[in-house]
């Protein structure tokens, strides 16, 4: 007899949260829980999501008696911020529009998770081809760090990469500050070069003071998305400069728009930097669905070639900010259980080898039944099979805008721990969506991981509610809510700086 548990409404409407038939498929299994429940559970059947022992299922799939089917009703809540303003297709009909994206740092081109290369990486590309799909063209402006570089890369119709060659191509990030004029002024010549340019949409500091520039050289409205703030940054110990935190606040005053990630962004903006709040619209980022998907967990690992037993995982760059040794200290807080944390991600940052080499030292502490295994930073392609073959993904971040590791593993239907911080507090509702640690002592992840492992009922009840909290999410939603936005500071005068 194949056992059949019910959540949430549908749990309501039966009575129970689990009875058992005889059947031989999901179709006939549910066919017989709405012979027993009546018409008020029938109505509801359409609209669930189905899993079979925690994977998604079709109707059609086979259950024996040791067969659990899961019926999940959709979830309520988590709306994200309206944009009512749609006028945006009506001006642009009349005008093709033309922005300026820069990313002096770091380039779209570089695969996401090593050196200075990670969310925001993922944002500029998807952002750009999501607005070029939409009649927009994207110029992309990026440091070139390589003498082999061409001068510019047709990424996809509509969008370019133009690498502006300023300073010794080996300069590391902090370093950067130094040549920002060089990097300026060959930005503007290439802009005044080209088809006119409406929008400057800086990322990330250093970006802004090239934005910041170009609005008052070349009269065009500047857009920032700062990605990570320094003062946020600052408030957990990651002490940044007086250098950045001045730019951050002139920035602030001079755009036309801050794109905040999230709501908790917004409102540290607002709470740091004195961010008036009708100059800053809240766009949290996508995933790419054809991607990110729920998907068989035993099949991923078999790709894989994974050990048995429960898998962990951390995805990101080796950095302190990140939190990776926190995720290897609570692996050793489970004594007599076989376990193994996958570390998928590279060095960052001058301290990026140092730092884990003191990762290795702490491995080695770890007893023999605990595996941790690095694996180099993967394409999204790879990347969504090492998230389906996880039971849970670690994100014990410092700070976070937003936490787009936790929406890429919720997206594969893998459950998410993660530090109750930053943008991370907005995606993820806790013990529905995912679980949110305060702090970062590891046994607290430790009892946080259990409660998943230990439950797996549970596990499969918040691993399928953020499967469909992540539908609501994508990079299309983030390009037309930046459309809104560019249409709005377009028809308005440029903002005096303050």
């Amino acid at each position: 007899m194949a056992t059949l548990r019910l959540f949430a409404s549908i749990r309501e409407i039966a009575g129970t949260s689990e009875i058992t038939f005889e059947a031989g498929t999901v179709e006939e299994l549910i066919s017989e829980a709405i012979k027993n429940f009546g018409k008020d559970f029938a109505s509801l059947v359409p609209n669930c999501r189905i899993w079979v022992n925690g994977n998604p299922a079709n109707m059609e799939d086979a259950v024996t008696s040791a067969d659990e089917v899961a019926l999940l009703p959709p979830v309520s809540g988590g709306s994200l911020e309206p944009y009512p303003d749609q006028t945006h297709s009506d001006y642009f009909h009349k005008k093709d529009l033309h922005v300026a994206i820069l990313s002096m740092h770091t380039s779209p081109l570089i695969q996401p998770g090593q050196g200075d290369s990670g969310g925001m990486n993922v944002y500029i590309r998807e952002v750009a081809a999501a607005l070029a799909h939409r009649g927009v063209q994207c110029t992309i402006y990026v440091r070139r760090w390589e003498a082999s570089l061409p001068d510019e890369v047709h990424l996809e119709p509509g969008v370019d990469i133009v690498h502006i060659h300023a300073g010794q191509f080996d300069l590391m990030k902090e370093e950067l500050p130094n040549i920002l004029e060089e990097f300026t002024d060959k930005v503007a010549a290439d802009i005044n070069s080209r088809k006119s340019v409406d929008i400057i949409h800086a990322n990330y500091w250093l970006s802004g003071i090239v934005g910041h520039r170009l609005k008052h050289k070349l009269n065009i409205p500047l857009v920032t998305t700062f990605h990570t703030l320094g003062e946020a940054k600052n408030e957990t110990g990651d002490h940044e400069s007086i250098e950045r935190i001045v730019s951050e606040q002139k920035i602030i005053g001079c755009s036309e728009m801050i794109i905040a990630n999230s709501l908790i962004e917004k409102m540290q903006l607002h709470s740091l930097y004195n961010a008036p709040n009708e100059r800053v619209r809240v766009n949290p980022l996508g995933v790419e669905h054809a991607f990110f998907s729920p998907g068989n967990q035993k099949a991923a690992r078999s790709a894989l070639r994974l050990p048995s037993g429960p898998i962990l995982m951390y995805v990101g760059r080796l950095q302190s900010l990140k939190g990776v040794e926190v995720a290897i200290k609570s692996l050793k807080e489970f004594e007599n259980q076989e376990m193994t944390l996958l570390i998928v991600g590279g060095a960052s940052g001058p301290q990026g080898e140092s730092h884990k080499e003191n990762l290795r030292a702490l491995i080695e502490k770890l007893p023999s039944n605990k595996k941790v295994i690095f694996i180099p930073p993967q394409p999204h392609y790879i990347l969504s099979t090492y998230y389906r073959a996880a039971d849970i993904v670690l994100v014990p971040s410092r700070s976070e805008s937003f936490g787009l590791v936790a929406l890429e593993s919720a997206a594969c239907g893998t459950p998410v721990v993660a530090a109750s911080v930053g943008g991370l507090k907005d995606l993820i509702d806790d013990g529905v969506t995912g679980i949110l640690v305060n702090g970062w002592d590891p046994i607290d992840y430790k009892n946080a991981i259990n409660q998943l492992l230990m439950n797996p009922l549970k596990s499969t009840e918040i691993a399928m509610n953020a499967a469909e909290k992540a539908k609501k999410y994508s990079w299309g939603q983030t390009a037309e809510n930046l459309l809104s936005i560019y249409a709005s500071i377009l028809s308005e005068a440029l903002v005096d700086c303050r």
